[in-house]
């Protein structure tokens, strides 16, 4: 049977991932662009749910610009909090079930190893708080919510790491990436696909089972963002890879401040779910192997 799924967001990297790869996870999937839910009006999406059946919900919008939101404090809970926290009380209100996406960010990164779903968050900056704020209240309003926590989200599109990196190595200046930070990068396109696969059992499972509550999704193994940065060089430019030089997090003052280790353990997600996220090296090939065909078919 093929499952009913309403997504809020089009254009960021989940979104563009579901919509993508709904077609061989038989999910259909009708997805609302800001002109359609303006997530910085959250009474805007109660009226968008109106009216709409669907078997599953997925929150593919957000407020991600970290630094920004030490200056937009009030639009970030609204758009991390507000809104998801109004959705969630439809659903709940209709037994509904709804897949909500959080961040590594509510960790401070002071525990010293991989955060478990049971650890005490304590968000380092606003987008942290904001997002903290809205996973409790989303599943407070909704039994029937999955909260996944991500980390370090990349693809083959939109902004992020992997595309600042290969345009910094095009531009051919120095290279200065921290090298005391650590996480677990996560391929938008695996997430996405955990989430598709998993939306048949999400759609028929009572409030209480456990796929419910909150869970962790990043891809295997634990790396520095320099770690991380010399992977995408090698796997895109391989002996032409360009030096990375390592600095600490405090020689590149930000308005944000980050965590140190926010890395996610996933051992919960993977006895659920019977699903383990596959290395971020085998991930990011992928990702590597896309942008390579796009700059091929557009020269």
């Amino acid at each position: 049977m093929t499952v009913r799924v309403l997504q809020f967001g089009t254009t960021g990297q989940l979104a563009r991932e579901l919509l993508a790869q709904a077609k061989d996870c038989d999910v259909e999937i009708i997805a609302l662009s800001r002109a359609d839910a303006d997530f910085a009006d959250p009474q805007a999406l109660a009226r968008a749910l109106e009216g709409v059946s669907a078997d599953l919900v997925i929150i593919a919008a957000a407020y991600t610009a970290v630094d920004l939101a030490e200056s937009e404090e009030a639009l970030a809970y609204r758009v991390n909090a507000e809104a998801p926290a109004a959705i969630a009380g439809v659903l709940g209100g209709r037994g509904a079930a709804l897949v909500h996406i959080s961040t590594d960010y509510v960790f401070d990164g002071a525990k010293g190893s991989p955060y478990v779903e049971a650890d005490t968050p304590h968000p380092l900056n606003v987008y942290g708080a904001s997002k903290l704020a809205g996973e409790r209240q989303v599943l407070a309003a909704c039994p029937r919510a999955l909260v996944l926590r991500t980390s370090w989200v990349v693809s083959s599109h939109g902004k992020n790491f992997v595309k600042t990196m290969l345009r910094l190595a095009g531009e051919g200046g120095p290279i200065k990436v921290v090298d005391d930070q650590f996480g677990r990068p996560t391929s938008a396109r695996d997430l996405a696909r955990f989430i598709l696969s998993q939306a048949a059992r999400l759609a028929r499972a009572p409030a209480g089972d456990a796929v419910f509550g909150l869970h962790h999704f990043a891809n295997a193994g634990e790396v520095s963002w320099k770690g991380f940065a010399e992977g995408v060089f090698d796997l895109a430019l391989g002996a032409a890879a360009p030096q990375v030089q390592a600095i600490a997090t405090a020689d590149r003052p930000a308005p944000a401040a980050r965590p140190t280790r926010g890395t996610l353990d996933t051992g919960k997600l993977e006895r659920v779910f019977g699903v383990t996220p596959r290395p971020w090296r085998e991930a990011l090939a992928e990702i590597v192997a896309e942008l390579k065909a796009e700059q091929r078919s557009a020269a």
